[in-house]
C-alpha cells in the first residue's frame, strides 16, 4: 500500500472533496479561549498543509481560534477575495496561480513571498536518461502527461504545454488528483516504466524518488516561483495582530521540506509542525514580534 495515500488522511480525518466545486473541509486548529478567530483557506497539497499547519500553530500560540478551510485553488482564491476567508498562504505566482491572481488579486491584499525557490515542471523518473528537456518527449507513457487536479496551475501548464511544443502534438493530459498521480508515478517507478507527470517544488516526491524535472526551453512552466500570503481586505483593521504575524510568516524551502518530510511518514500534521516550531523557536519568535 503507498503510504503517502494516506497522508490526506493523517492531514485532516476524512478529507475528500470534490474539486472544481465550492465544497469544503472545515477544521479548527487549537482552540484559545475568549482568542479572535482566524479562518485559512488553503489546498489538499502537502506543501500548503505544511505552512498553513505552522501558521495555524502559530496563530493559536498568539491566542487565536484558528479555523482552516480545504477547496480547490480556484476557490481558495476567491473565497479570501469575497471575505469568506481571512487569509491564505498559498498563492504560487507569476506562474501557477497567476491567472487567479489576476482576477481576484485587486480584491485582496497581497502581502508578498512567504517562501522563494518554488518552481514546477513536466518530471520524469531518473531511469527514463534520454529524456532531459521537455524537447525530448515523443510517445512516452503513450503520449499521456499524468497530471493532478484540473484547477491546479501545474495541470493547466500541462496543457499549455501540449499547445507550445511541436513535439507534444497530439498528447493527451490526464487530469485526476495528486494522491492518483503519485499512486501512478510510484508503480511505474518501481516496474521501471515510462511515466510523465506534472512536477513541483517544495514536494518530497523529490526527496523519496530519483526524479527529473525537465528542462523547459519555451519556459511554459515559468522558472522559479513565490509563494504569497494574501488576506481579505478590511483585516487588517479587524485583526491587526493576527494580520502582522501573517505578514511576517516566511520560511525556506528547507524549512517547508522538512515538515513535508515528516508528514510523508504518516506525522500528523499538528505535530510536524510543532516539531519545526520546537527547532526553529528563533524563527517564530519573529513572526510574533
Amino acid at each position: 500500500m503507498f503510504k503517502k495515500i494516506s497522508l490526506g488522511v493523517a492531514i485532516i480525518v476524512g478529507l475528500l472533496f470534490t474539486f472544481g466545486s465550492e465544497d469544503s473541509y472545515k477544521t479548527t486548529v487549537g482552540s484559545s479561549a475568549g482568542g479572535q478567530t482566524v479562518n485559512l483557506a488553503t489546498v489538499n497539497w502537502e506543501s500548503e498543509i505544511a505552512s498553513t499547519t505552522v501558521l495555524a500553530q502559530v496563530l493559536e500560540e498568539a491566542g487565536f481560534n484558528v479555523q482552516i478551510t480545504t477547496v480547490d485553488p480556484a476557490v481558495m482564491w476567491s473565497s479570501v477575495a469575497e471575505g469568506q476567508a481571512d487569509a491564505m498562504v498559498g498563492g504560487w505566482v507569476p506562474v501557477t496561480h497567476q491567472a487567479y491572481a489576476d482576477e481576484y488579486g485587486d480584491s485582496m491584499v497581497d502581502l508578498g513571498a512567504n517562501l522563494e525557490g518554488a518552481m514546477s515542471s513536466l518530471t520524469v523518473p531518473a531511469h527514463m536518461e534520454d529524456v532531459n528537456s521537455i524537447e525530448d518527449l515523443t510517445d512516452e507513457d503513450g503520449a499521456t502527461i499524468t497530471a493532478i487536479e484540473p484547477g491546479a496551475g501545474v495541470s493547466v501548464n500541462a496543457q499549455n504545454a501540449v499547445k507550445e511544443y511541436d513535439n507534444l502534438s497530439g498528447w493527451n493530459v490526464s487530469v485526476s488528483s495528486t494522491g492518483a498521480m503519485i499512486a501512478e508515478l510510484e508503480q511505474a517507478i518501481n516496474n521501471e516504466e515510462e511515466i510523465v507527470v506534472t512536477g513541483w517544488k517544495p514536494h518530497w516526491m523529490f526527496m523519496d524518488y530519483d526524479l527529473k524535472m525537465l528542462e523547459d526551453p519555451n519556459n511554459v512552466f515559468g522558472g522559479s516561483e513565490e509563494i504569497h500570503s494574501y488576506v481579505r481586505e478590511g483585516f487588517k483593521e479587524d485583526n491587526p495582530e493576527a494580520y502582522k504575524i501573517i505578514d511576517n510568516f516566511y520560511w525556506e524551502v528547507e524549512d517547508m521540506s522538512s515538515v513535508m518530510e515528516e508528514l510523508a511518514t504518516d506525522v500528523e500534521p499538528e505535530e510536524a509542525a510543532d516539531n519545526w516550531i520546537e527547532a526553529n523557536r528563533e524563527t517564530v519568535d519573529g513572526w510574533l514580534e
